[in-house]
């Protein structure tokens, strides 16, 4: 997930909400998240590390996804929370790989550009896609992305928006392009994101600029003299994490950058609430599979993937985590579930929407430094 996102999660938020029930972890995921025995459930075995209230989990008779993998594998399965922020875990994972000693996760989660970057590193192995036939079902839209041209490196888990949060009640109308963001009667009233991709991708959608297709600073260098010019200027009440949805909700911010997934509950008990893909555009985001260079268990981590990118799995994470799921046929089968949820667009984009869908550029190592030393100097990080 985008690194802020953490601070304050939309699985937190439906608690918080009294949204869903207390349910949790079944006694082998409580288990594997704590370094537990493997148990008797077969002699294979896999360690997956994602991020916190990120799949399924056991709810009554209902058996939530690790538990639904262990019983049609017999793969010896530990689950662990252990991602809180990519640079983070890239931190904590650095010292082994990038001195050629493997780590003990069989599958990671980094979101899609800190995949590209592990790439680069030569720090993952190749997917055995003869292994992974429910593959077939990837949407088209996160085939080949600019982290992994190949597709050979990763596949993607859940995904999001960033576009246009903002409460009506507050704006007195509807937004619907990036330049609103700008409208001087909302000066002082507008939140951008400490995530530099999505603020500085949806500025430059707004440019008319591309973000998938940039490859150095100056070609993005204009986003950044807008986004200088409007904290100058007073147009930015504040840069923020996940604690924009405060704001949002209370008005404080008539619009702002916000994620889908969010707003998507926000707007369960807030109806002035509303999230918009802009007519220029928004950015796409995703967390991802990879499999760690050295891991043990490769052809287990192949069997879990597998098993995900079932249509049926899937919409049963999808129900939960209420993310835009990358397998085809998860809204036929979510239906099954959740009638709602299915006609929900920003769980599931129409085909015109998800041509404005983009994801931003995998940089190089020397423009990253660029892009965030620029960014952090404006925002005051």
């Amino acid at each position: 997930m985008n690194t802020p996102r953490r601070d304050f999660s939309r699985r937190q938020l439906l608690i918080r909400s009294g949204l869903v029930g207390a349910a949790g972890l079944s006694l082998p995921a409580i288990l594997a998240a704590c370094g537990g025995d493997d148990g008797e459930s077969g002699t294979m075995k896999l360690l997956f590390e994602n991020w916190p209230e990120y799949i399924d989990v056991n709810d009554g008779d209902a058996l939530g996804t690790i538990d639904r993998f262990i019983a049609a594998s017999g793969v010896a399965t530990t689950y662990s929370e252990a991602f809180n922020d990519n640079l983070e875990y890239f931190a904590k994972i650095q010292p082994l790989l990038g001195t050629g000693k493997s780590i003990d996760p069989d599958i990671i989660a980094p979101t899609q550009w800190m995949a590209g970057r592990l790439r680069k590193l030569d720090w993952l192995e190749k997917l055995p896609l003869d292994k992974i036939p429910n593959t077939k079902n990837l949407e088209d839209a996160f085939k080949n992305p600019p982290s992994d041209p190949t597709g050979e490196y990763s596949l993607p888990w859940q995904s999001g928006i960033a576009g246009i949060a903002y409460n009506i009640d507050a704006t007195g109308r509807e937004l619907k392009s990036i330049a609103d963001l700008f409208d001087p009667a909302f000066k002082g009233k507008i939140g951008m994101l400490t995530e530099m991709r999505d603020t500085v991708g949806l500025l430059l959608l707004g440019l008319g600029i591309n973000p998938s297709d940039i490859t150095s600073f100056d070609e993005a260098a204009s986003a950044f003299e807008q986004l200088e010019k409007a904290k100058s200027d007073g147009q930015i009440r504040a840069f923020t994490g996940n604690d924009y949805i405060d704001d949002l909700g209370l008005g404080n911010f008539a619009a702002c950058i916000g994620w889908s997934g969010d707003v998507l509950q926000l707007g369960v008990d807030n109806p002035s609430v509303r999230f918009v893909v802009p007519e220029e555009g928004a950015t796409l985001w995703w967390d991802t599979m990879v499999v760690p260079k050295g891991a043990k268990n490769v052809e287990a981590a192949a069997k879990f993937m597998d098993f995900v990118y079932d249509p049926v799995q899937a919409a049963q994470i999808t129900a939960y985590v209420q993310y835009i799921s990358p397998v085809k046929g998860v809204r036929e089968e979510i239906a099954k579930i959740d009638a709602a949820l299915a006609d929900n667009p920003l769980l599931f984009p129409d085909d015109e929407t998800k041509k404005r869908l983009f994801p931003f550029a995998d940089l190089s190592d020397e423009v990253e430094v660029q892009f965030e030393e620029a960014f952090s100097g404006i925002i005051g990080a």
